[in-house]
This record gives structure tokens, sequence and C-alpha cells, in this order.
């Protein structure tokens, strides 16, 4: 049983735990079993589409034995980190509603003017048109900051991939030639800086599990933690560089048990 090498705990969510609205095979046991006997377990998500309280009623209501506060997502921390450093700006981002209330709920104001806008912020988008895209072009080509709340290419659904923030952010870039300046979901500094700061800054006997290399398991290796790579979100690819290679690669969670 791998898990009781360790004591602490980060599990990814989406395509980890679950895709769309699937609970994957045996993860709600999963969590219980490791949940008692870990000093620490937490989840941490790039998707920003739901709140972190979202992500707890759902696991909750599923089964799991855990609580509100062991939840972690982008929009937290670019949440915070707007909160200190831009307060009452105003901001235009590519997300869907639950994202704008959150950044307004910290103190900035949307706006869709163009002259207004002082920050353009991207993330996951299930409602993005044409429209949108040009309103951020614009905001960018005049002036505005231009900020990501993540930059996953996709975001694993139980049909397969759907695109994520990662292409919008490719498109912009291209469209006003302006480069991505922060962002703020994992492997970023400012999601390694959240997380230690919840571990007291120590991360001896911790292990991370997520199904992404490019933000999972290159964090893990940033933060010299182990780490699992399961096999039931994103597509993976092999031949990986070093930076990229995880300690342990598994089908899914429930291996870490059995």
């Amino acid at each position: 049983m791998l898990y009781k090498n360790y004591k602490k705990f980060i599990f990814d969510l989406d395509g980890t735990i679950y895709k769309g609205s699937s609970i994957i095979d045996g993860a709600i046991e999963t969590i219980n079993t490791i949940k008692a006997f870990a000093e620490k377990l937490i989840f941490v998500s790039n998707k920003t589409t739901d709140l972190p309280e979202d992500y707890f009623n759902f696991l909750k209501s599923a089964g799991a034995a855990i609580n509100e506060k062991d939840f972690i997502t982008s929009t937290m921390v670019i949440g915070n980190f707007l909160k200190q450093n831009f307060p009452e700006q105003k901001f235009y981002s590519i997300s869907e509603e639950k994202f704008i209330s959150y950044l307004s709920n910290c103190g900035l104001t949307y706006s869709e003017k163009i002259e207004e806008i002082e920050i353009v912020i991207i993330t996951l988008d299930r409602t993005f048109n044409f429209n949108k895209l040009e309103i951020a072009a614009n905001a960018l080509e005049n002036g505005a900051r231009f900020f990501a709340a993540n930059i996953d290419d996709t975001c694993p659904v139980e049909q397969g991939e759907i695109t994520d923030a990662g292409a919008i952010i490719s498109a912009l870039e291209k469209r006003t030639h302006k480069k991505l300046e922060l962002h703020f979901g994992k492997p970023s500094k400012f999601m390694q800086n959240y997380i230690s700061t919840l571990f007291d800054n120590n991360l001896e006997g911790t292990l991370l599990i997520g199904d992404r290399v490019s933000t999972d398991i290159f964090m893990a290796n940033e933060m010299k933690i182990d780490s699992v790579l399961v096999e039931t979100g994103v597509k993976n690819f092999e031949n990986l560089p070093n930076g990229f290679l995880p300690t342990y690669k598994l089908k899914s969670v429930y291996d870490l048990i059995r």
C-alpha cells in the first residue's frame, strides 16, 4: 500500500478524483482511507468554473469524509493576489460567472468597456465566443495587464477533454503580440507558495497525485516532493523530459490503497 509511505497528500481533482460529474472508481474509498491516516490532505484544482464549496459539496455528497478547508483552487490564489496588489481595479475576464463573482467579492470591478479595463484575466470558459476574444484583445492593446488563472490546454471531462485557458492565451498572444505576464494555477510559484503556507512550509513526507504532467508532476518536481501520475485524466505522452518525470505511475488513485 503505497500511501503508507507518506503522511501528507496533495490531490488533483479533475481527471484524478472525478471526470465531469462521474467519480472515478474507488476514489471515495481512497480519500476516506488516506484522510483517516494522513497528517494532512488537501485537494488542489486549476478549474475555476466552480467554487471550493462546490467541489466540497460534490465530494461530500458522494461519501467523502472531508472538510471544506481542504480545498484550494486557482480562483482563490489569483483572488488573494489581486486583492493585495490591485484593489478596486477594473478587470475583464474570459471566464464563467462564478469566477467573475468571486473576484468582484475580492474588491475588483468587472467591466466590458475597453477604455476602463486595467487587467485581462483568462481561464476556462465553456461559454467562450469570438466577441469575448475581441474585447480581451482590444483591452490588451489598450494597455491592460495580461494574467491567467490557469494555463491548462485542456480540461478532462467524461467524454474526453475540452479546450481550456491555454489555447485562448495562445490566440491572444498571436492576436495582440502581447505575452502573458502572470498565471496563478499549478505549477506557478503563486500556487506553490499558497500550498506551502498551508503545510507550514514543511513538505517533508508529502505525496502529490495528479493526471497532468505539465502541471501536477512538474509542480511536484519544483517543490521537491514525490508524485504519482494516474492514467484516468488527460492524455499523457511517454518519453517525458527529466523535469516532468513522476515518482510513480498508477492506473488510478485506487491503486494507492491496494
